[in-house]
């Protein structure tokens, strides 16, 4: 009787979430897929038209699979270099020496800043014709680069998560203070060097942590939508069109709001297929303490 009691009570705790759960998440996800087999527009009430516009999608709207193709690119770059230089950095933080609280906290304000209109802005400035990095090119003697050119436009905005690496350098902080060291002083007992340490030690009992790292990463990252339409909006020529950019322009500059939400499943599919992908594949890179794989 006291359980049940206390179960109820624990249920009333929970109602406030779960009706702002149900209403401002559930509601608008099933209602988006229910939409995405509508003519839904901001003017006029959704008629049920069946799979016209995935059809539309990928046999007749020749900018998806630009968008598509430009958001796969962008993931590969941006994930990758974003994970790999959080685990430099933090490596280099997990070094005893003065002031160390200072250069953590320091490395990550950049996070705290997040991917805002502001940061985007900034980088656009910096990448510009006559901006800082070229200004630094000319001082050195080099040619000046044309950072927002086609070719160029969709690695530049690669860089600006890079930049944003303080919640993952944060995690693997945690983690690699998690590690014994008397893993590390066996090694060093039987000859083996830093980069062999790196090697047999570190990444094996830092693969979890790698592995929640680049899931989060890769999600955020194909979701991506400020600096692409904030830096170049989508240009030059499409280069830097991304999934994000291509839902937007789809629901409020077209008002084609059926079609947006087929967009958005869309994308939904694709990041649920590539995160089952890395899921499945962690199980021949992922150890754990105990020895096992994931």
């Amino acid at each position: 009787m006291r359980t049940n009691r206390r179960s109820r009570v624990a249920y009333l705790y929970l109602l406030p979430w779960l009706l702002g759960f149900a209403l401002f998440h559930a509601f608008p996800i099933f209602s988006s897929l229910w939409y995405s087999f509508t003519n839904l527009r901001v003017t006029n009430a959704p008629r049920f038209v069946g799979l016209a516009n995935y059809v539309q999608m990928f046999l007749h709207d020749p900018l998806f699979p630009k968008a598509m193709s430009n958001t796969l690119i962008y993931t590969m770059v941006a994930v990758p270099a974003k994970v790999g230089f959080a685990l430099v950095i933090a490596l280099l933080l997990t070094i005893r020496t003065r002031f160390i609280g200072l250069y953590r906290t320091v490395y990550y304000l950049p996070s705290i800043l997040g991917g805002s209109v502001v940061i985007s802005i900034l980088w656009r400035f910096l990448f510009m014709t006559e901006g800082l990095m070229n200004t630094i090119f000319g001082a050195l003697g080099a040619a000046p680069v044309r950072w927002f050119d086609p070719n160029l436009a969709l690695f530049t905005i690669s860089l600006l998560p890079v930049w944003q690496f303080g919640s993952s350098m944060v995690i693997f902080l945690a983690g690699l203070k998690n590690i014994p060291q008397e893993l590390y002083e066996a090694g060093r007992i039987d000859g083996a060097g830093r980069i062999a340490l790196f090697r047999h030690v570190t990444i094996p009992l830092l693969s979890p942590i790698i592995f929640f790292n680049l899931v989060m990463q890769m999600i955020n990252a194909l979701q991506e939508f400020t600096s692409p339409f904030i830096i170049t909006g989508g240009g030059p020529l499409h280069a830097t069109y991304l999934l994000g950019m291509k839902i937007w322009e789809e629901g409020f500059s077209f008002s084609r709001m059926g079609y947006a939400s087929a967009v958005s499943w869309t994308l939904m599919i694709i990041i649920l297929t590539l995160t089952v992908v890395v899921f499945t594949t962690s199980r021949f890179w992922v150890f754990y303490e105990d020895g096992k794989k994931a």
